[in-house]
């Protein structure tokens, strides 16, 4: 019993004591000028990163509108280029000196082929409807008239339209077919 009381009574500094460091320094908490130094810093750092941010926005901003303005400057440049060859034709039938009929009218049929050309390759499509049923979003009705075709068709074409990147950049010009009765 000895034993018992022994190993439980409180030892003795130094004594079987447990190891405690003796110099583990004391938490200490930062001052409040160290916070506010600290905090001032990741305000000066946010607003740093938030300028440049800010600048890189207007940057990228200022691109897209040059390039927007570059776009629409340049965009009919293709299509320019292809009606050269048009306007070629039309003064080399204008220079001729003593053009007959037949020479005027094959220089004309020669010049509306490079212009039809010039119309595909810049995505330009005739709307030729006759027959077709009439719809408001590609004609213009000009009028009605009493026909044999079936009502609201297209009987006549007054004046093609045309589709660019199937937009309608013109509606064709019809006179339409009005219900009998």
């Amino acid at each position: 019993m000895q034993e018992l009381e022994k190993d439980i009574a409180p030892h003795p500094a130094g004594e079987n004591a447990p190891e405690t460091p003796a110099t583990e320094p004391a938490e200490s908490t930062p001052s409040i000028e160290e916070m506010i130094r600290q905090a001032e810093l990741k305000v000066e750092e946010h607003h740093d990163a938030w300028l440049r941010a800010k600048a890189e926005t207007e940057n990228v901003r200022r691109r897209a509108q040059e390039d927007i303005a570059k776009a629409s400057k340049f965009a009919i440049e293709r299509f320019a280029g292809e009606l050269l060859a048009v306007k070629d034709s039309l003064e080399a039938a204008l220079a001729a000196e003593n053009p007959s009929v037949d020479s005027l009218k094959a220089g004309s049929e020669l010049t509306l082929k490079q212009l039809v050309a010039a119309f595909e390759k810049s995505g330009l499509k005739e709307i030729d409807p006759a027959g077709e049923k009439f719809d408001p979003n590609f004609h213009q009705a000009i009028s009605m008239i009493e026909a044999d075709q079936e009502p609201n068709t297209v009987v006549t074409v007054l004046q093609k339209g045309y589709l660019i990147a199937e937009r309608v950049l013109r509606p064709a010009l019809v006179i339409v077919a009005k219900p009998k009765g």
